[in-house]
Formats: C-alpha cells, structure tokens, sequence
C-alpha cells in the first residue's frame, strides 16, 4: 500500500500533463467496491464533522482522436486541486471506477456508455458508505462527476446528504450527447428521470461562462432557478476554479 501511494503521488506530482502536489495530510486509501476498486484520498481527522467528498469527472475518455481510450485516469488536476485546498476537517477525494485502478471488470463501455449505469453508481455508494458511514455528506460533483452526485443523492436515502455542489456539472447527458453530436450513453442511468426528487435536494451550481464541454445552457435549463446557480466569467471547463475556491467551500455544510 505504501509503495503504491508513493508511485502514484509521485506520477501526480512529476507528470508535466498532471502535476501537483499532494499534502501530507491525505492518506491514499483503495476501497473494494462491487467489483471495482475506487482510488480516494482522504483527510479525516474529526468524529463528529461533516464530510466534503469531492467526486472526478469522467478523466481521459476519449483521446484527441476521439477514440475511446485505454486509460481513464483523469490527466486534468481541477477536481485534485480543490479537495486538496479545502481546509475542512473531513476531506475527500472519489475517484471515479478505473481511474488510477485497473483491473477485469475496466471494460471501455464505463467511460463510455455506461459512465453512469448503475453498477457504476452502486460502486460509489459502497465507497461513500464505507467512507461516511451515516454522517452528513456534502457531495461535490465535477463534469460527469456531477450526474453521479445526482444520481446517488435520489437513489439512495440511507446516505445522509446535507448539500450537492457541482462544478462543471454534466447533469444532463441525453441534451450533452446531441449538444456534441456524440453517441448517446445508452447504458447509463439519466437524472432526468429523478428530476422531482433531486429538485427536493438542496443544491447548488457553479457553471463557467466560457466552457464549451458542458455549456452553461444545459445547466440552466435543466435546474431552472437561477438562484442555485453561479456563473464565473473567465472560466472554462477546466480552467480558472481555483481563483473561485473560497465562493465554492463558503457555501458548504
């Protein structure tokens, strides 16, 4: 375990396309999880506080190609960066299954079509569980990171959600395939079916002006309040957050 937590922190930190630094206060923990193993890092250092757990986005799908790739493990540090800057007593970061873990079960269609089917978002669960246990949790979802946010806060009651957060937030895919002319992800789960019930979920959105992977129209028509959304300019998919991090804990639980 040790040795694995040393070559990947040192892969995190060395990569020119991934480099950061990882504090000493994060513990590298694996977590058997219905068949997959779930990455996390993890900062816990209070019995009685809530937790912050920040969920991935969906990592290195596609290659610049636009095939499928080989290795989803998320080369972009955004999602990293604002867990590890949280200065929360219970921190942490989820990835998502096959990221930084591979193992049989790492089929291509779960960073594809089946990015959110269920045996994806009951893996989730079964970390969060492990993790949390019946504490409160404040889920913080990025890109795709964010359906999945969404779909476990309507699935699963026995989870004690106070809040869901989402940056970036993929919340509605069926509208994001056809926004990007790309199959559809015909073998997931869609929060659009649990629309009701996550609307009943408090919540709140961060959207940037200038991303053009999740455009901000499909956020604002599928919560349809602007109130439980915040717009940054300058900022795109993956870039320009951190200058917006202290906005993004203020309104955590």
């Amino acid at each position: 375990m040790v040795k694995l937590q040393y070559i990947l922190s040192a892969l995190l930190t060395v990569c020119a396309c991934s480099s950061i630094k990882i504090p000493q206060e994060f513990q590298y923990r694996e977590i058997p999880a219905d068949g997959f193993t779930i990455a996390s890092w993890q900062k816990i250092s209070s019995a009685q506080a809530p937790f912050h757990i920040y969920i991935e986005g969906d990592g290195h799908s596609f290659t610049a190609s636009g095939k499928v790739s080989s290795n989803p493990t998320p080369h972009d540090t955004t999602m990293r960066q604002l867990a590890f800057n949280d200065s929360a007593p219970n921190v942490v970061y989820l990835a998502r299954p096959c990221q930084y873990i591979m193992n049989s079960n790492c089929q291509k269609k779960y960073w594809s079509t089946a990015r959110f089917a269920p045996e994806i978002i009951n893996s989730e669960y079964l970390a969060l569980k492990s993790i949390a246990a019946n504490r409160p949790i404040t889920l913080v979802g990025f890109s795709g990171g964010a359906q999945i946010a969404g779909l476990l806060a309507v699935l699963h009651n026995d989870l004690s959600i106070s809040k869901v957060i989402t940056i970036a937030g993929n919340l509605d895919h069926p509208t994001w395939t056809q926004y990007h002319k790309v199959p559809a992800l015909t073998q997931s789960l869609d929060l659009n079916k649990f629309k009701d019930k996550f609307a009943s979920i408090p919540q709140h959105h961060f959207i940037g002006a200038d991303d053009n992977i999740v455009p901000p129209e499909i956020t604002r028509n599928f919560i349809g309040k602007d109130k439980l959304i915040t717009t940054f300019s300058d900022t795109s998919h993956n870039r320009g957050w951190q200058k917006h991090s202290d906005q993004i804990y203020k309104i955590m639980p």
